[in-house]
This record gives structure tokens, C-alpha cells and sequence, in this order.
């Protein structure tokens, strides 16, 4: 049942992705391109994704187990620290140099485009590199 729900929910996430346009990496930049030819359409996309996350971890915050059955960790951290600002400054350069954040950039891989495949390595590089970072300080 696990990889039922696992499958269905990425396929409707994947496919909500496609239909917002977040695959697209000029429609990504153009959202990114505030002093330029914005457009502003992403907003709307990012705005439903945000109100259906506030009732759904509102849900989840009051639950123990999932629908599966597994455990509900929800972080607990609310400070802002360096750490979460150079990631989330990392995060959004990487987005508007790509033109991707990593979940459509994989549903783009899916559909072939080679740009989506450069981002994904990168992205994996990144993460193997932060990896070994965190490694040595911790």
C-alpha cells in the first residue's frame, strides 16, 4: 500500500508540476526577471501550493502516523540561522541560474530535456558536496 500511495502521490504532483509550468525553465525565469519581462503566473502556482501546505501540516501537526501508518516528524526548529539563510541563498541561485528547483527539474529529466539533466547532476554534485562539508565540521 505504501508504494501505491508513494506512486500515486508523485504521479499527481509530477503532473501538477507540468500543468503549473514549473518545468519550464524560461517561464521559471521570467518569474525570477522582477526588473525585466516578469510574469507573474508562477505566483499563482506557488500561492496554491502554499495554501494547500498550511492545512496539510496544520493536519499533520496534529497527528502522529501517517496515512501509512509510519511515524509524523514535522520539524520543530524555528530559528534562523546562517546555515538556513546560506542554504536558502543557495537554493535560490540555483533556481535562477537553472531555471529549476529539484522536483520539477526531475520531472523535466523524465520528459528528456537536456537542461533538466545537467541541473540534476549539479544539484547531486551539490548535495554530495555538502555532505562531506558537514562530515568534517560535525
Amino acid at each position: 500500500m505504501r508504494g501505491i500511495l508513494a506512486a500515486a502521490s508523485g504521479l499527481i504532483f509530477g503532473l501538477g508540476l507540468i500543468a503549473g509550468g514549473m518545468t519550464d525553465p524560461g517561464k521559471v525565469k521570467g518569474f525570477l526577471d522582477i526588473f525585466g519581462k516578469w510574469d507573474p503566473s508562477l505566483a499563482l502556482v506557488m500561492g496554491g501550493a502554499i495554501a494547500v501546505g498550511v492545512f496539510a501540516f496544520a493536519a499533520a501537526a496534529r497527528r502522529k502516523l501517517s496515512w501509512t501508518g509510519d511515524p509524523i516528524d514535522l520539524p520543530r526548529s524555528t530559528v534562523i540561522d546562517a546555515r538556513l539563510l546560506l542554504g536558502g541563498a543557495l537554493f535560490g541561485a540555483g533556481w535562477g541560474i537553472g531555471g529549476f528547483c529539484p522536483g520539477p527539474a526531475l520531472v523535466a529529466l523524465g520528459s528528456g530535456l537536456p537542461a533538466a539533466g545537467i541541473f540534476v547532476v549539479a544539484m547531486l554534485v551539490g548535495m554530495v558536496i555538502h555532505d562531506q562539508v558537514i562530515a568534517r565540521i560535525s
